[in-house]
């Protein structure tokens, strides 16, 4: 079953995040705390942690939270899923892709330490629908399919 792996914050934008264990997801927001929640279509960015260990291979020593990201997941293909999937996030939070990928305008420090960065490609962002606490270990899960790309 797929599952949350690290729960990430930071107090500023452009930097890694550290692992928090646990947190609030706030409606219309984000992660509460985190530099990035806001009323935006980027309020919580989530990478899986096989992403981490493509670069991980390269020879990176790289955690979760290194990327950016606030929810790092295991055995869901995040980049894979349509615009407009609901995700169940641990008991009550419900968020909805908004974004596959980004485009980075600098370059981060995993760039220029690898000569790539793996979130542009393959992280996600959802908005938060429903709010409601996350942890290390919560369970995530498709609750809607969104539309075929």
């Amino acid at each position: 079953m797929p599952r949350i792996v690290a729960v990430c914050s930071s107090p500023d934008k452009g930097t890694r995040k550290k692992n928090i264990g646990a947190g609030t997801l706030i409606p219309d927001s984000g992660l509460a705390g985190d530099a990035h929640a806001g009323p935006w279509h980027r309020q919580v960015s989530l990478l899986a942690l096989e992403s981490i260990q493509k670069m991980r291979d390269l020879g990176l020593d790289v955690n979760p939270g290194d990327f950016g990201e606030n929810l790092t997941t295991e055995g869901i293909d995040l980049p894979r899923l349509p615009l407009g999937t609901k995700l169940q996030l641990g008991t009550e939070a419900v968020g909805e892709v908004t974004q596959i990928g980004k485009e980075c305008h600098t370059r981060c420090a995993i760039y220029y330490q690898a000569g790539d960065c793996i979130m542009p490609r393959e992280g996600i962002f959802v908005k938060v629908l429903r709010g409601g606490p996350v942890k290390v270990g919560d369970q995530v899960s498709v609750v809607a399919e969104g539309e075929p790309q």
